[in-house]
């Protein structure tokens, strides 16, 4: 069973940004915290618009997915690690040959209409999720028709899996629905359904109220719910203000407005680190900007040499791309597997810019440059490629910057700009291509399986882009997806990011990082890496308003029914 789960991406991300942020002010010495309490309302300006609170449709659109976070629950949920740890289920247990796992669920758990949640409520919603006729990602689709879920009664499921699949825990945190209200609807009437616009949840907060106005939907009320399996809220209500960019939504918090601001982007950012009454809080996102070489290809036969590699790698100053280009809003990759992760190798060895290293790697390797000038050349073969990349401006100035990097060591680039839809369908599926320029999104990917992009059975067909056949890799990879015993599937991805760091199949650039602003007035709030967005809302229900921090009071809404 493959997971396909990941997604190419090669768009710039122009609302997500900041790498490394320092806290400007001295510390405080015998600083009072305020202990937690219960009350307030937490406005927040998000950035986007409203769709379909439905965690099945919600895919495509981060506003929603961050309401739903709030009102729906999964099976489990994710720490910053990766980790999973108990949300609907009490426990679970996996069988000795790793096909069978079984859940049972926590006693008394309820919907936000009072109607107890059930194993049913689960089977209903993976039923849901292997329909055609909703809006699923096709590759989940895939994924769950091949396993077998049952209920054995009120609190007792089981899944049945075709074969061992270590990181199956990452398919379990999916927004269960509630089987009594949509059980009798068809998949295509439930894109459509009033439940939509009044969902019935079973998380911390349940929909209260739509706030609108004569053009449609400006917020969404949530009430802490009192019957909460888990601890009740500290904060009583939850108001989210939509608006369309993130400095709309700060000067929505400098008119008092709101409290906090759901996305900093880079035009406010320097006013949002001078304002003493935000404070800044930054997580890694789940993408990993790098540049791809095509590793079986006639035309470009020395990419199968390590030294080239390394030489490539060594020319490029990523840090000055982050520096420069990003605004130091990321910071340099060094593995193919996020920081963060219980996965993560944090012993790489570091491969640092070094001009004259580079010069002196393919000089080592007999390229050298031709009397008569031009690119350096072995045996007849030049070391000259094109190279795709998107066509934005961010992706463009990297790549020129790349290209004037390489030519200092005698590498000859041709740069190739394409739209995204052409690069990966013309290009990266086809293996159309020389090298490209590309970000790998891992978003809802807290499990780091790395077998879709770097293991020989993807090579064709798949997503292993880079065609890298490396057997020992490729063992590693193997184990890893077979191996249910955390601590030996974390050796498992050490040993594989050891030998991606010493073998080099792809140059490796940064990931970028997300910026949230809340008020200074809310105590609690803490961020951790993100596999999603809606991951900086996890820790919602502990935070808490100190005396005076509650918002301004939320207006009465005008109630009304819209069609989806």
């Amino acid at each position: 069973m493959n997971r396909l789960r990941w997604q190419l991406i090669v768009v710039v991300l122009a609302l997500v940004a900041i790498a490394v942020l320092l806290l400007s002010q001295q510390p405080v010495l015998n600083a009072f915290t305020p202990a937690p309490a219960e009350g307030g309302v937490y406005i927040e300006g998000l950035v986007g618009q409203p769709s379909r609170l439905n965690p099945l449709l919600d895919s495509f659109n981060p506003a929603d997915q961050d309401v739903n976070r709030l009102i729906f629950s999964g099976l489990v949920r994710f720490d910053s690690w990766g980790n999973p740890i108990a949300d609907l289920a009490e426990t679970w247990s996996i069988s000795l040959d790793g096909t069978v796992y079984n859940f049972t669920l926590k006693e008394g758990i309820l919907w936000h209409d009072g109607t107890p949640l059930t194993a049913e409520d689960v089977i209903f919603t993976v039923e849901l999720v292997t329909s055609p006729d909703l809006p699923v990602p096709e590759d989940l689709r895939e994924f769950w028709l091949e396993v077998e879920a049952i209920a054995f009664d009120e609190r007792n499921l089981q899944f049945r899996l075709p074969n061992r699949f270590a990181p199956f825990m990452d398919y379990l945190d999916f927004g269960v629905l509630p089987r009594h209200l949509l059980g009798g609807l068809t998949p295509g009437e439930i894109i459509n359904a009033p439940f939509n616009l009044n969902p019935v949840g079973s998380g911390p907060y349940f929909f209260d109220e739509l706030m609108t106005n004569e053009t449609g939907v400006e917020g969404v009320v949530l009430t802490a719910n009192e019957d909460y399996y888990d601890d009740r809220p500290f904060i009583d209500q939850v108001v989210f203000d939509y608006y369309a960019s993130s400095a709309e939504a700060y000067a929505a918090f400098e008119r008092g407005d709101v409290l906090g601001v759901s996305q900093v982007s880079n035009d406010v950012l320097p006013q949002v680190m001078a304002d003493p009454a935000i404070n800044l809080y930054t997580a890694r996102l789940p993408q990993i900007s790098m540049v791809m070489l095509n590793l079986d290809s006639n035309a470009v036969p020395f990419f199968q040499e390590l030294a080239v590699r390394q030489a490539l790698t060594h020319a490029i100053n990523r840090q000055w791309i982050v520096d420069e280009f990003l605004g130091s809003q990321a910071f340099v990759a060094d593995s193919p597997v996020l920081p963060g992760s219980w996965a993560y190798n944090e012993n790489l060895v570091e491969i640092p810019y070094n001009v004259d290293t580079a010069l002196e790697t393919l000089r080592e390797a007999d390229y050298v440059v031709p009397a008569e000038g031009g690119p350096r050349s072995k045996e007849g073969v030049s070391l000259a490629f094109t190279m795709v990349h998107p066509d934005d401006e961010l992706h463009t100035r990297v790549a020129q910057f790349i290209q004037e990097s390489w030519a200092e060591i005698g590498v000859q680039v041709t740069l190739q700009a394409v739209p995204y839809d052409n690069l990966v369908i013309d290009y990266l599926d086809t293996r159309n291509y020389e090298a490209a320029l590309v970000d790998i999104n891992l978003t809802d990917s807290p499990d780091p399986d790395p077998y879709p992009f770097w293991h020989q059975a993807e090579a064709t067909g798949g997503q292993n882009y880079s065609r890298w056949n490396d057997r020992r890799a490729s063992e590693y990879l193997e184990q890893a997806r077979l191996e249910t015993d955390l601590l030996d599937r974390a050796r498992l991805y050490r040993n594989f990011q050891t030998h991606f760091n010493r073998e080099l199949p792809a140059i490796l650039l940064y990931y970028p990082v997300y910026n949230y602003a809340v008020s200074a007035q809310v105590n609690g709030v803490s961020v951790g890496p993100l596999y999603e967005s809606s991951d900086r809302l996890s820790t919602l229900p502990q935070w808490f308003l100190v005396a005076g921090g509650v918002a301004a009071e939320v207006d009465e809404p005008e109630i009304q029914t819209l069609e989806p």
